[in-house]
């Protein structure tokens, strides 16, 4: 699941697939619900579903005769947890940088 790993963010990357996530980030649809209100099949709709879900940023419900789609809250989290490691890890190169340049002899002497 996509709580315990880092999400590929490939998966996103394509136009239609990124045009389904954030339609279900709006609210749950099923297949047919999405497929009208995109510029593809029902297939490609489907197609894209079962990437989303394999890549743990949708999860499926059935509803009767339907599946409802919805994002996955573990999947968004593994995002965001990801974009937030890449945060941290620039704000402490950052400050490693500011510190050795308030430290370093020589720009001292340039001053």
């Amino acid at each position: 699941m996509a709580a315990f790993r880092d999400v590929d963010l490939a998966i996103l990357g394509d136009p239609s697939r990124q045009a389904i996530f954030e339609l279900l980030a709006r609210r749950p649809c099923s297949v047919g619900e999405l497929a009208d209100r995109l510029p593809i099949t029902r297939q490609a709709v489907s197609q894209h579903l079962r990437v989303l879900r394999d890549g743990g940023l949708v999860v499926a419900t059935a509803e009767g005769t339907r599946r409802i789609y919805r994002i996955n809250p573990d999947g968004v989290a593994a995002i965001q947890a990801y974009f937030q490691r890449i945060w941290d890890d620039a704000l402490t190169a950052f400050q490693k940088a500011a510190d050795t340049a308030d430290t370093d002899p020589e720009q001292e002497q340039q001053r």
